[in-house]
């Protein structure tokens, strides 16, 4: 094969990766391949459900605008400094402009579910939809139903402050496919109803395995220590704690101890939640007792990993 013919081909073997990429990368693509926005049938919103969901999925904690004291106002602006750049949370009030008040319930299911805007773009997954795509579609169309009910803040957030290659949204196709799993929530046969009620909180709305599990060089959850404690999501220096029966982890406490702890952020040794876990139990306080035990009972019975926390240096 002559020089000529090795390049020709090697231009052609580029440009069809270029095409598969761009292809499996679009997200009109990847949405017919695996989508799953289509609304089954569903009864009216149920705001008191949607409530439920709003305070189990922490939507206040991160979505409320800055510097004012009420939680329900929606509009954003919060920065989040991570690894990857920083991060700014977008308006999410009843505003019909600058919000979601004009979203329909397939557009929001999609951003849920898909990760996907309305208009089109990947979202990036600072936004835990990885963990939001295993509610169903009753629950979503109550969760937005209740948003809308909320006061509409006007204000368009500024985009987000990325070095390339994480500015470059398309390869985001490629990241999906290798985080993203099918959902929704299946209901387990062989465990309670308080148990499947708290691994649907604990790994849906919850999203608690996106602060409480370790990252590959890539973002994404490493499977195989989820919930067993990572580093500061944010790109600080703290630890966040692991959830499992590990030694270091929630071994030493009972479902009792954990349902105590999401409602009075009280430890059993009477220490206090901080830092972002304040934020945390004042959402998990909204939530009924039957909510916080199902939660107990779910991570006590998770098994035993071993936090990959790195080991304090010696003075």
């Amino acid at each position: 094969m002559s020089k000529r013919q090795v390049l020709s081909a090697l231009v052609a073997a580029m440009l069809c990766g270029a095409a598969g990429f761009w292809l499996l990368t679009a997200p009109a693509v990847w949405h017919m391949l695996r989508g799953q926005t289509a609304v089954a049938k569903v009864s009216a919103p149920r705001l008191e459900n949607g409530q439920t969901l709003f305070w189990a999925g922490g939507c206040a904690s991160c979505h409320a605008t800055p510097d004012q004291d009420d939680r329900l106002r929606l509009g954003g602006g919060r920065a989040l400094p991570t690894p990857f750049g920083t991060f700014r949370v977008p308006n999410l009030s009843s505003d019909k402009q600058d919000g979601i008040g004009a979203w329909s319930e397939q557009a929001f299911i999609r951003a849920m579910r898909e990760g996907v805007s309305p208009d089109g773009r990947h979202y990036y997954p600072a936004f835990p939809f990885t963990s939001y795509a295993l509610m169903g579609d009753q629950d979503l169309v109550d969760l937005l139903a209740f948003l809308k009910t909320l006061p509409a803040v006007p204000g368009r957030i500024a985009d987000h402050d990325l070095a390339f290659p994480f500015s470059f949204r398309r390869g985001l196709g490629l990241w999906k496919w290798l985080n993203l799993g099918s959902g929704p929530y299946q209901t387990q046969t062989g465990q309670s109803e308080s148990w499947n009620r708290g691994a649907y909180l604990v790994n849906g709305p919850g999203h608690c395995a996106e602060c409480h599990s370790p990252r590959d060089v890539m973002g994404g959850i490493r499977t195989s220590l989820r919930l067993s404690g990572g580093p500061d999501p944010e790109g600080g220096a703290g630890y966040i704690p692991n959830l499992t029966s590990h030694d270091s982890g929630l071994a030493k406490w009972t479902a009792e101890d954990i349902a105590e702890f999401l409602k009075t952020g009280f430890t059993p040794d009477f220490d206090s939640a901080g830092g972002s876990m304040a934020s945390v139990i004042k959402n998990m306080g909204y939530l009924g007792d039957a909510d916080r035990m199902g939660i107990a009972t779910y991570l006590k019975s998770l098994p035993p990993l071993a936090s990959n926390k790195p080991a304090k240096k010696a003075p």
